[in-house]
């Protein structure tokens, strides 16, 4: 499981990486063709806020992995080791059933949806269900980021204050 989650790691930080500088390049080519050729470009808005809808759910899966979320410790701060490991993985499971309901479920559904209704995007013309596809996408990583960490704070098995028969 090891390898796989460092082949997901490495995928995920470059389609992040390509996604920000394709970002900056629309964004960049809406800003010259606004004020230096004076007629703007009817697609680079639209592509920009998909970009960002992409960028912010991927982002926020890659940031769950690294554990880069903004978290409260004050209360955790103070329990013993065995306590904040219990609080610990009872988080991880609530931030996995919360993507699994909310995000891999919901996502799904709303993709599904979007793909037959047949609803296209007003400037470039993409079926939303492909833009919607990433919540979802988002929702797995994030189920899988909150197994992986379970899995390596395990609780063990005996506990050293019980005396052992």
């Amino acid at each position: 499981m090891n390898s796989l989650m460092k082949i997901i790691d490495r995928v995920l930080g470059w389609v992040l990486m390509v996604l920000m500088a394709v970002m900056v390049l629309d964004v960049t080519w809406q800003v010259i063709t606004r004020f230096v050729l004076s007629e703007p470009s009817s697609i680079t808005e639209e592509l920009a806020r998909f970009l960002l809808v992409w960028i912010g759910l991927l982002g926020a899966a890659y940031a769950f992995r690294v554990r880069a979320h903004l978290g409260l410790d004050i209360v955790t701060a103070n329990l013993e080791p065995k306590a904040q490991l219990r609080v610990e993985i009872l988080v991880n499971v609530l931030c996995f059933l919360f993507a699994a309901v909310v995000m891999v479920i919901g996502g799904a559904k709303l993709m599904l949806l979007t793909l037959e209704l047949n609803q296209l995007s007003p400037a470039l013309q993409v079926p939303m269900g492909y833009i919607y596809s990433v919540v979802p996408l988002s929702g797995i990583l994030i189920c899988l980021f909150a197994i992986d960490h379970i899995r390596l704070r395990e609780l063990p098995l005996v506990d050293d204050d019980l005396p052992v028969d």
